[in-house]
């Protein structure tokens, strides 16, 4: 199934059942008003609207209208649970190579993730505003997946049948405020303002045998202003799937239905293949050059995140949005 959630004016958005090539849209209150509801109460409410997503691909309903992406809040326009890992270790070795710092080997072997702000995401086409481009303006481009409830403790190869949907995700960095934060021995804060999310969420039986191995076997394609800036492979390079994740974070409490766990920037051994923030781009010309070439973003700059099926159509809808000066 492929799922939105359309501003309705309201804090959590319409559930919106959509059509598979993203053509079409309908509203299900008869089943659920909103994605947080229909999560709750997943195994009993999904085979009614399974059957209505047959439905609507087969051109039979007739309430149905024009999917508008515009129209989109993130799917979960607020959740419960945002923890973000950090599963593509070599993306965490190449920043710390570029500052001479020494990488634990349990980056390994145990993954990493910080608990962002989840009260308030900002919408897929929504402009990113903040306060000042001195804080170090960053996208990162990633992969998320939301679960029903997890019990603590739940092991990796239980994990997987957690996972009810997958998303994408731009959790917008301010790298210059990060080294400060982290200096006080605490985490990130300040330095991650509200992430966005793909416009669609979809169950993994909406990627075939593209989801294997809890991994999703395409590219995630990044455009900056336009200009191509990376499509590496989110199957590839993975150290940690995402049932190592989902294991990982519940291994000290229970998830609650609607939990969302982001994969980390996509990242690549084969630079050829571009990539999916600008930090590691500054970090690839520190190591080869001496110092980074590339800048932050800046006010005005716009990027797209994006992954396409095997027949190149969207499978997510776009993350499209504008860096603006928020003025209070």
């Amino acid at each position: 199934m492929k799922l939105a959630s359309y501003n309705n004016g309201r804090r959590d958005g319409q559930l919106m059942l959509v059509s598979k090539d993203l053509s079409k849209a309908v509203a299900v209150p008869a089943i659920a008003h909103t994605m947080q509801q229909l999560l709750d109460t997943w195994e009993l409410l999904q085979p009614q609207l399974q059957e209505l997503y047959e439905a609507l691909n087969d051109g039979l309903i007739d309430s149905a209208v024009d999917f508008d992406e515009a129209k989109c809040l993130s799917p979960l326009p607020r959740a419960y649970q945002w923890a973000d890992g950090s599963a593509y270790v070599n993306h965490v070795e190449l920043v710390r190579k570029a500052r001479g710092a020494q990488m634990p080997e349990t980056f390994w072997t145990d993954p990493l993730v910080y608990q962002g702000g989840s009260d308030c995401f900002i919408a897929p086409k929504a402009d990113i505003p903040l306060a000042s481009e001195e804080w170090g303006i960053d996208f990162e481009s990633e992969i998320a997946v939301v679960t029903d409830d997890v019990p603590m403790g739940v092991t990796t190869q239980n994990a997987e049948k957690h996972i009810k949907l997958l998303m994408l995700v731009n959790d917008v960095s301010l790298r210059n405020l990060i080294p400060g934060e982290l200096a006080k021995g605490f985490g990130f804060y300040q330095a991650k303002p509200s992430s966005s999310f793909s416009p669609v969420a979809v169950t993994p039986e909406e990627l075939g045998a593209r989801w294997e191995d809890s991994k999703v076997h395409l590219p995630l394609i990044t455009h900056l202003n336009e200009s191509l800036f990376g499509r590496p492979n989110a199957g590839v390079d993975m150290t940690f799937n995402f049932s190592q994740l989902v294991s990982h974070v519940a291994k000290t409490r229970p998830l609650g239905a609607g939990a969302i766990i982001g994969s980390g920037t996509i990242s690549n051994y084969d630079r050829s293949a571009g990539s999916s923030c600008l930090a590691e781009t500054r970090m690839l010309e520190t190591i080869a050059e001496g110092k980074p070439t590339t800048s932050f973003m800046k006010f005005g700059d716009r990027v797209r995140i994006e992954m396409l099926d095997d027949n190149q159509k969207t499978i997510f809808g776009s993350i499209d949005q504008q860096v603006v000066e928020y003025k209070g």
